[in-house]
């Protein structure tokens, strides 16, 4: 029997967004600190079958029609395909959020297993200052892996870009026409306060105002209706594609929002800011069955926040980074 994934606000969840991995084949410089990390142990990890098991259960138990594959770096998970094609036969929207490093070689797979959507990160065009965000140089096979993931047949193709000010605001323009030129979504996102350094300040925020007010200067946008997606949509008045803002710290959409969260060491969380989480790796090791399992899903979003509360004197950061957490 299907019922609904609801809170206390009366907002009913839907998007599921799973990360597989807590590794990455990159050291962002936001994601990671220059140390390095601590990595999950493999026995950690949710196997394949947890991750199948946890997800048919939000499918069936609670009509979840969306599924979103993070990290770290999905890619870098061995057999990835083999669960791609386990979380397709729900019968969900399901999409995949990667650096596209490893897409050159994937693509074609990923989308023959029943991969829908992708978004690809990416947050300078420019080989130098790419280098120093994510430690490695790299550039020139992310971009074959945008173009290898269009071939593929994934349609829209979506990059994301996190804006900071002083680092890579100067290439908002750069990356409208780069999205123009090759028929891909670019969407911009807000710098938000899960850093692994921890020194995120609101003045590194590039706010969806100053993202539009950049674009308008160079190219007319048409406002798209909103939707319960984290991003707001403008298209070009002449027709060559569209642009998405997601501002999570200046005009925050939790009031719509409908996603869900679950880490790769199976911790499910109600909100990506939460300060809480629930241990569904243990109850699925265990011998839990699946109506104790939904009930603690439940029981998890039914104590969701109104809100982040970011920029709020009571706001509190979350004790794991973005590259913990999953995107």
């Amino acid at each position: 029997m299907t019922t609904q994934l609801i809170d206390g606000f009366g907002r009913v969840h839907r998007d599921l967004r799973i990360s597989v991995t807590d590794r990455c084949n990159f050291r962002c410089t936001y994601c990671m600190p220059e140390e390095g990390m601590q990595w999950q142990r493999r026995e950690d990890l949710l196997s394949f079958e947890e991750i199948e098991r946890l997800a048919r259960i939000m499918v069936e138990r609670f009509g979840v029609n969306a599924i979103r594959l993070t990290g770290g770096e999905p890619t870098v998970r061995a057999r990835l395909p083999v669960l791609v094609a386990k979380l397709a036969a729900l019968g969900v929207d399901l999409a995949m959020t990667t650096n596209g490093v490893t897409l050159p070689l994937l693509a074609d797979e990923l989308r023959s297993a029943g991969l829908n959507r992708i978004n690809i990160s990416l947050d300078s065009l420019r080989a130098d200052r790419f280098g120093e965000l994510t430690r490695r140089n790299d550039l020139a096979r992310v971009l074959e892996g945008v173009e290898a993931a269009r071939q593929a047949g994934f349609d829209p193709v979506k990059v994301n870009v996190v804006v900071m000010k002083g680092v890579n605001d100067d290439e908002i323009v750069d990356f409208a026409h780069f999205g123009r030129d090759r028929s891909v979504v670019v969407r911009f996102i807000e710098f938000m306060p899960l850093d692994a350094d921890e020194g995120w300040s609101s003045d590194q925020v590039m706010t969806q105002a100053e993202i539009l007010a950049s674009l308008s200067a160079e190219f007319e946008l048409v406002p798209v209706a909103r939707t319960s997606a984290p991003a707001s949509r403008w298209r070009y008045a002449d027709g060559r594609g569209e642009i998405g803002i997601v501002a999570s710290v200046s005009q925050s959409f939790c009031d719509s929002c409908d996603r869900v969260r679950v880490t790769a060491d199976g911790q499910f969380r109600n909100c990506l800011f939460a300060t809480g989480e629930t241990d569904v790796r243990a109850l699925l090791r265990s011998a839990a069955g699946d109506d104790e399992i939904a009930v603690a899903l439940q029981r998890s979003v039914s104590s969701k926040w109104a809100g982040h509360s970011i920029n709020q004197v009571h706001f509190i950061r979350p004790r794991r980074s973005m590259s913990e957490i999953g995107g």
